[in-house]
């Protein structure tokens, strides 16, 4: 199964490298990524992949939400299917 993974916030050094730690922690691979600074706005989407890990996808989300509070940035994920209907009105 693939997600998304949305990281907006503050721009400071070291929000990929925090994030991709935590995903490669939980055995989930990072497929494609963009990202951007827009004045002083970070903004970043992964597209991961979730087949070779063992946590559910509640707790991945709590992980996520948790480094994004700790690191002053929001994060979330969602399923791919969801995102795409989301995107398509």
């Amino acid at each position: 199964m693939k997600a998304i993974v949305s990281v907006i916030g503050k721009d400071k050094k070291g929000i990929i490298a925090k994030v991709s730690a935590k995903l490669y922690d939980m055995d989930i691979n990072v497929e494609d990524i963009s990202q951007t600074i827009l004045q002083d706005h970070f903004t970043m989407i992964m597209m991961v992949s979730l087949d070779d890990t063992n946590e559910s996808f509640s707790s991945i989300a709590d992980v996520l939400k948790k480094t994004g509070e700790e690191n002053g940035v929001e994060i979330r994920i969602q399923h791919e299917d969801i995102f795409n209907s989301m995107h398509k009105i």
